[in-house]
C-alpha cells in the first residue's frame, strides 16, 4: 500500500487529515482487537507492532470489528459497517475512525455480529465483494436485527440493480 500524500495524514502534532477517513487498527491477541473484516484501504501506515492506521477515500465501504475479553470471557464485542464521507460531510463518531463516517450497520453483541458475519459469508459465496454491497442493505441489516427479524438474503438480481442505480447517480 502506498502511504498518505504529504498533509493528508495525521499525526501526533494533529496536522490536517485532508479527504481520508482513517481506521486505526490494534490488535493484542486475546485481550483487545480491532480488525477489518472487509475494505480496500487507499494508503496504510504501521505505528508499531500492534497498531497500523488505513486510510479510506470517500465513498468506500469497510467493516470493521472492535473486540475485547478479559480473564473470563469477552466483554465487548461490535461490529460496524461504515462509509467514508467527503470532507466536511456530517459524519457519526466512531471510536478508532478519524474524523468519523456514516454507519450503516452497527451490531453489538458476539451473537449478533456472528449473525452479520455469516451473511457477509453468504454475499462473498456470490462472487460478490463486500465492499460493493448497497449501502441500503447494510441498512436494512441493521433494522431487521434490530426489530429481532431475519435480514433478507442478497442476491446477484438485486446486486446488478444496485450497480445500474449507481451508475445512472455517477
Amino acid at each position: 500500500m502506498r502511504q498518505p500524500p504529504p498533509g493528508r495524514s495525521g499525526d501526533a502534532a494533529g496536522t490536517r487529515r485532508g479527504a481520508f477517513t482513517e481506521v486505526e487498527l490494534f490488535w493484542q491477541e486475546g485481550v483487545c482487537e480491532h480488525w477489518l473484516r472487509f475494505g480496500k484501504p487507499v494508503a496504510s501506515r504501521i505505528c508499531d507492532r500492534r497498531r497500523r492506521v488505513e486510510c479510506y477515500a470517500p465513498g468506500q465501504t469497510f467493516g470493521f470489528v472492535r473486540w475485547a475479553s478479559n480473564d473470563y470471557g469477552t466483554v465487548f464485542s461490535r461490529f460496524d459497517v461504515l462509509l467514508a464521507v467527503a470532507e466536511g460531510a456530517p459524519v457519526t463518531r466512531v471510536p478508532h475512525v478519524t474524523p468519523g463516517a456514516e454507519v450503516l450497520l452497527s451490531v453489538t453483541g458476539w451473537r449478533k455480529v456472528r449473525r452479520v458475519f455469516a451473511l457477509i459469508d453468504a454475499i462473498e459465496q456470490l462472487g460478490i465483494d463486500p465492499c460493493e454491497v448497497a449501502p441500503d442493505y447494510w441498512r436494512h441489516i441493521h433494522n431487521r436485527l434490530i426489530a429481532a427479524e431475519t435480514p433478507r438474503s442478497y442476491s446477484p438480481e438485486r446486486h446488478r440493480a444496485w450497480l445500474a442505480r449507481k451508475a445512472l447517480q455517477g
